[in-house]
C-alpha cells in the first residue's frame, strides 16, 4: 500500500491504556477500527475487581501529566472532563523507612526541604540543585516531545546520545540521585521512580529522573471511581466515535500475507485489516502470533534474549476496618535498598525481606468498599518466571508471610478483619495478560533497551504491523503507554498520510491545577 492509499480498516489487539488511546486516535482519524481483548472486558493491565463492595484497581493507581491523557480525547473532539473527575493527591507518597520513620513526599519543594532537614540539612540545601538539573531532562523527554518521537532509525538515536550526554541522562539513576543526597531516605525518594516503569534505579539511564519533575510540575492524580475509569471513559470515547471493541476475542493468529500484515485470527473469526497494531506483550506478538517465516529480525532466539522485567506479588485486600496511618500510596521500606532489587532483578531469588506498596483508594474516594471499610492492593516487587520460583507451592505461604509483616508493623487485627482477599502471582500475569515470564512492566529500561533500542512502534518485520503499550518507546507507566500511543499514531500517519493531530503543548490543553490539596492554604510553586 502506498502513502497515497490511505488505510480504511485497522485491528488493535488488547485494550490497555496504550491500545485504547491509540484506537480513539484512529478512528477519529477516519480509519474503521476493530478492538479485540482477550478478557470479558477492556483494560489489560488495568483491570477492575470487584467483590462484595470492594472495588479495586488491579495494576495501575496513578495519573501523572493528565494533559497527555488529554490529548487523546482532544483528538476525538472531547474534553477529558466531561468524562472523567480527576482528583488531586497530597500527599503524593507516604514513605516509611525500615526504622520507623516517614517522609511525606509532595510536589511543594518548601514542604519537602522542611521535612528533608530533619535527616540531613545540608541535602534539603541541595534539593533546589537536583531539580534544576532534572529539569533539562524532564524538557527533552517531555517538553520537546522526544517521548512521543519514534526511535525507529538509528540516526534519531545518535542525534539524542549527545544530548544525553550532556544531560548525564546516561549515568544510572541511583548515581546520580547519590551525587546529591547523603541521607539514605532521600537518596531513595528520588531514585525509586523507575520502579515504576520495571525498572532497577541502579541500572537504569538518569532519562527516568523527569518522572519526579513531571510530578512536581503536574501534580499525581487519581480518578473518582477508581483508574478503571480511565479506562471506561476511553471506551465510551472510542465507541461514539464509531469504533467497534469484541472482547473474549484472543487473537491467536497475525496473517501475514506478501510480507505484510493482512488479518488476525480470533475466536474462531477473520478480521481482515489495513493495519494491525499489537498492544500486547511485545515477546508474545513477535514469538506467538507472527509465524516464524515472517520473522528475520525478532527471531525467537532475539525474543528470549530481551530483558523482561520484574513480575509483582499482589494482594487485593478488603477490610472492615480503617487505617488512617497508610496515605493513598504508601511505601514501607525494608533496610536493604540495593542489595534487594539485585535479588530481584538479576540473582532472581525469593529474598527473606522485602519492601511493598500499598495503594489505598478508599483514602480519597470511599465510594470504593462499603461505609466504613477499606479497599486497598499490596504490592511486592519479584522477580519473573525466570526465577523458577515454585509459586503452586509459595503462593499462600508467601500471602502469609505478607499480611504477618503488616500486622507486625502496625495494621492491628488486619488478618481478622479481612472480608476479601484476592492474590496474583506472575503465573497470573502470564495466563491471563500473556506476559512473557509473568513479566509486570513489559521490557526492562535499561540503556540497552532505551529508544532505538527497545522494540521498535513500527515492526521492522512485518509491513503494516505496530506495537503500541509499554513494550515499545518510550516505554512503562501511565504517560509512558499513552505517549507510545501518540508515537505509534505519528509512524502510520507518515506510512499513509494521515492527518497530524491535536499537539497538546501548543494548542492548549485542559487546565487542572495540580496543587488544589487538602490542607488549605499551602502556596504551591511548580517553576
Amino acid at each position: 500500500m502506498s502513502s497515497s492509499e490511505r488505510p480504511s480498516r485497522a485491528i488493535v489487539i488488547g485494550s490497555g491504556f496504550g491500545g485504547l488511546a491509540l484506537a480513539v486516535r484512529l478512528q477519529a482519524a477516519g480509519v474503521q477500527v476493530t478492538l479485540l481483548e482477550k478478557r470479558e472486558k477492556l483494560g489489560g493491565r488495568a483491570y477492575q475487581l470487584e467483590d462484595r463492595g470492594y472495588v479495586f484497581d488491579m495494576g495501575p493507581s496513578l495519573i501523572t501529566a493528565p494533559h497527555i491523557i488529554d490529548s487523546v480525547f482532544q483528538a476525538g473532539g472531547r474534553r477529558l472532563e466531561d468524562y472523567l473527575e480527576l482528583m488531586p493527591l497530597d500527599p503524593y507518597y507516604r514513605i516509611f523507612f525500615h526504622d520507623r520513620t516517614h517522609i511525606d513526599y509532595v510536589g511543594d519543594q518548601d514542604r519537602m526541604k522542611v521535612q528533608m532537614a530533619v535527616f540531613n540539612e545540608g541535602d534539603a540545601e541541595r534539593l533546589d540543585d537536583f531539580m534544576a538539573k532534572v529539569r533539562p531532562i524532564y524538557d527533552a523527554v517531555i517538553g520537546d516531545r522526544l517521548g512521543s518521537k519514534s526511535f525507529g532509525d538509528l540516526g534519531t538515536m545518535l542525534g539524542f546520545i549527545p544530548r544525553m550526554i550532556r544531560l548525564d541522562a546516561w549515568r544510572p539513576v541511583g548515581s546520580f540521585v547519590n551525587s546529591f543526597f547523603e541521607d539514605f531516605r532521600h537518596r531513595f525518594i528520588y531514585s525509586f521512580h523507575p520502579l515504576f516503569v520495571g525498572g532497577n534505579p541502579f541500572h537504569t539511564p538518569s532519562v527516568y529522573l523527569m518522572i519526579p519533575y513531571l510530578e512536581r510540575k503536574g501534580g499525581v492524580w487519581f480518578a473518582r471511581g477508581g483508574m478503571y475509569a480511565v479506562v471506561e471513559a476511553l471506551g465510551k470515547l472510542f465507541e461514539e466515535l464509531g469504533g467497534e471493541i469484541r472482547t473474549d476475542h484472543e487473537v491467536t493468529r497475525i496473517g501475514v500475507e506478501g510480507g505484510r500484515a493482512t488479518h488476525v485470527e480470533a475466536a474462531g473469526e477473520r478480521f481482515d485489516a489495513d493495519l494491525v497494531i499489537s498492544n500486547g506483550d511485545v515477546g508474545h506478538t513477535y514469538r506467538d502470533l507472527v509465524a516464524p517465516t515472517e520473522r528475520r529480525k525478532w527471531s525467537d532466539r532475539r525474543v528470549g534474549k530481551i530483558d523482561y522485567s520484574m513480575s509483582c506479588f499482589l494482594l487485593y485486600l478488603g477490610t472492615k476496618k480503617k487505617y488512617p496511618e497508610l496515605e493513598h500510596h504508601t511505601l514501607i521500606l525494608t533496610e536493604r535498598y540495593k542489595g534487594l532489587l539485585e535479588d530481584i532483578f538479576k540473582r532472581k531469588i525469593l529474598p527473606d525481606d522485602f519492601s511493598m506498596y500499598l495503594h489505598v483508594p478508599t483514602r480519597t474516594d470511599p465510594s470504593m468498599a462499603p461505609e466504613g471499610c477499606e479497599s486497598m492492593y499490596v504490592l511486592v516487587p519479584v522477580a519473573n518466571l525466570a526465577s523458577g520460583v515454585d509459586w503452586e507451592e509459595m503462593r499462600e505461604p508467601f500471602a502469609d508471610r505478607v499480611i504477618d509483616f503488616l500486622e507486625e508493623w502496625g495494621m492491628e487485627g488486619l488478618r481478622d478483619n479481612l472480608e476479601v482477599l484476592h492474590i496474583m502471582d506472575p503465573r497470573d500475569f502470564r495466563d491471563d495478560l500473556n506476559s512473557t515470564l509473568g513479566n509486570a512492566f513489559a521490557v526492562v529500561p535499561k540503556f540497552t533497551q532505551t529508544a532505538w533500542f527497545r522494540p521498535h512502534n513500527r515492526s521492522e518485520d512485518v509491513e503494516g504491523l505496530y506495537l503500541v503499550g509499554a513494550g515499545t518507546h518510550p516505554g512503562a507507566g501511565v504517560p509512558g503507554v499513552f505517549l507510545s500511543a501518540e508515537t505509534t499514531y505519528g509512524c502510520i500517519a507518515r506510512d499513509f498520510g494521515l492527518p497530524d493531530q491535536w499537539d497538546w503543548e501548543e494548542q492548549g490543553r485542559v487546565e487542572l491545577d495540580p496543587h488544589r490539596a487538602r490542607h488549605e492554604g499551602a502556596e504551591r510553586s511548580v517553576e
